[in-house]
């Protein structure tokens, strides 16, 4: 594989098993999304159940025994798996944890005949499509409207959580090369009047706001506007047959018309 971290020294990821390690992957659960109205975002006998059900929580730790990531996985159809959930400690997003955190399922998954991953997330935050699309070399073909319904947590806002739905091949050889940018020229303005919707050879791109999490404080309701125009755009994208296959450095996702199988 040609993924590159550059955390120094490495921190170590290890499988979870005993009810205190569940206790502190959902306590930085809930130190990142904070408690909803039914507490923390998954409990840790959930956790528990989930790794007693030959699932896999895995633990990320720093040389001084520090917690700095968690995730949850479980097992879907024969040959795939179900990302519920992973986080790094906050403080700590620009580190390359997350890959590490993906990485530990992924060697999980291959040595268990498990080929394909899949999980959701916000179509709006840019930086975590990144890292599924480009950073993973994950494709979208999937939106999910109102998937989570309307949550309560600190950092989904109070718009319907709507979620695309993430396929990494575990067999793949790696991250995406870097997606093209938009034409220059041309476009559909999104809800800041800027362009974000534009048509190419063969291609989409629909660009996200930059921090929707700081939008969603600041302007509610131009973050709801984004969540509106762009369901549209990518449901009417994925109904003709396109799939997302990266995000640009700037928040453009690149859909190309989907090859036959």
């Amino acid at each position: 594989m040609l993924y590159v971290v550059t955390t120094e020294p490495e921190p170590q990821a290890r499988a979870a098993h005993t009810m205190a390690q569940m206790r502190a992957a959902a306590e930085l659960f809930g130190a990142v999304w904070g408690r909803n109205d039914e507490g923390l975002p998954i409990g840790s006998e959930m956790l528990r159940s989930l790794a007693h059900a030959d699932g896999l929580v895995t633990l990320l730790h720093d040389g001084a025994g520090a917690l700095l990531g968690a995730a949850a996985l479980g097992r879907g159809a024969p040959g795939t798996a179900y990302s519920y959930i992973a986080a790094t400690a906050p403080g700590h997003e620009q580190r390359g944890l997350g890959l590490l955190l993906k990485l530990h399922q992924r060697q999980w998954c291959l040595e268990r005949g498990i080929h394909c991953m899949s999980w959701t997330f916000d179509p709006l935050v840019g930086r975590n499509a990144r890292f599924n699309l480009t950073k993973l070399g994950a494709a979208v073909d999937c939106y999910e409207p109102e998937f989570y319904g309307v949550m309560s947590d600190r950092i989904n806002g109070s718009d319907p959580a709507d979620r695309l739905v993430a396929r990494w091949v575990l067999t793949d050889p790696g991250p995406r090369a870097e997606p093209p940018e938009p034409p220059a020229v041309g476009g559909v303005a999104g809800p800041d009047g800027d362009p974000a919707h534009v048509l190419g050879d063969g291609a989409r791109w629909l660009r996200v706001p930059a921090d929707i999490v700081a939008l969603r404080r600041s302007d509610p309701a131009q973050a709801s506007a984004w969540r509106s125009t762009t369901r549209e755009w990518f449901t009417d994208a994925f109904a003709a047959g396109y799939v997302a296959v990266g995000v640009t450095r700037r928040g453009w996702y690149h859909l190309t018309v989907k090859e036959s199988s």
